[in-house]
C-alpha cells in the first residue's frame, strides 16, 4: 500500500487509533510525509488497512500535538514549521536538558560513559553523504541516555512527550545543514567530557552552548513567520 507515493506498512489487526497514530507521528517526525501535505483520511486508512474512525482519531491527536493542521472543508495538512515553533520547542526542551544533565552528571558512571563512547563512536563514522534521519537518531540516541541516566521518572516522561517534536527539527536542520560531523559529532563529544567531570553547574553550561547551537542554525532557515 501507497500513502503519497510512498509504501507504507498496514497495521496490524485489530486497529486501534494509537497504532495508526504511532505510525503516522512517525512518518512526519522522519519527513516521509513532508512538510503542509495533505492527509487524506481514505487514502491513509486503506494504506494502513484500517478504518477512517482511527485515522480521524490519530490525525485529532497529532493536531493536539502540534504536527497536524486541521483546516475547516479542507481538512488535515502536515504543520509547516515556523520561527515560533522553533522558539517553543528549544526553550521547552532546554529547561527540561538543563536538569537532565545537572542529574546525569551527579550520576555518572563508567557504564554510563562506554554507552556515550559507543554512541560517539557511531557518530565519528558519519561521511558527508549521511542521510538527516539517520544522524538525527544517533542524536537522539545520545540524549536518550541523558535522560535515563537521570533517574527521575516525570523528566523522562516529559522527555517523551516532546521527543517527536525535536526529531522532526532535528532533520530539518541536518537536511539544511549537513556539518553533523564537523558540529554534532564534535559538540557531543565535548559534552561527553563535561559530564565526566562530575560538575552539575559545568554541565548545565554545556548543554546550554550546544542546544544553541542546532536552535540558531534552524532559525537562519526561517527569518520570519
Amino acid at each position: 500500500m501507497t500513502v503519497s507515493g510512498l509504501e507504507v506498512t498496514p497495521v496490524v489487526q485489530p486497529a486501534l487509533s494509537h497504532n495508526v497514530l504511532d505510525a503516522l507521528r512517525v512518518m512526519i517526525s522522519t519527513g516521509r510525509l513532508q512538510q503542509g501535505e495533505h492527509l487524506k483520511e481514505a487514502e491513509i486508512a486503506q494504506a494502513l488497512g484500517v478504518s477512517r474512525g482511527p485515522v480521524r482519531e490519530a490525525l485529532n491527536q497529532l493536531a493536539n500535538e502540534g504536527f497536524v493542521e486541521l483546516r475547516r472543508h479542507r481538512g488535515a495538512f502536515v504543520v509547516e514549521l515556523t520561527r515560533a515553533d522553533i522558539i517553543e520547542v528549544y526553550t521547552l526542551r532546554l529547561a527540561l536538558e538543563r536538569l537532565a544533565v545537572e542529574r546525569t552528571a551527579e550520576r555518572m558512571t563508567p557504564e554510563l560513559l562506554a554507552q556515550m563512547d559507543a554512541v560517539l563512536e557511531r557518530m565519528q563514522r558519519v561521511n558527508d553523504g549521511y542521510e538527516a534521519q539517520a544522524v538525527t537518531r544517533l542524536d537522539l540516541e545520545f540524549h536518550d541516555l541523558l535522560y535515563r541516566a537521570a533517574d527521575h521518572r516525570r523528566l523522562e516522561n516529559s522527555w517523551e512527550h516532546i521527543r517527536s517534536q525535536v526529531e522532526f527539527f532535528l532533520n530539518a536542520r541536518n537536511d539544511s545543514f549537513r556539518d553533523f560531523l564537523q558540529v554534532g559529532y564534535a559538540e557531543h563529544a565535548e559534552l561527553r567530557e563535561v559530564l565526566a567531570q562530575r560538575d552539575p553547574q559545568l554541565a548545565a553550561k554545556a548543554i546550554q552552548t550546544h542546544l544553541e547551537g542546532a536552535y540558531h542554525r534552524l532559525l537562519t532557515t526561517h527569518p520570519q513567520d
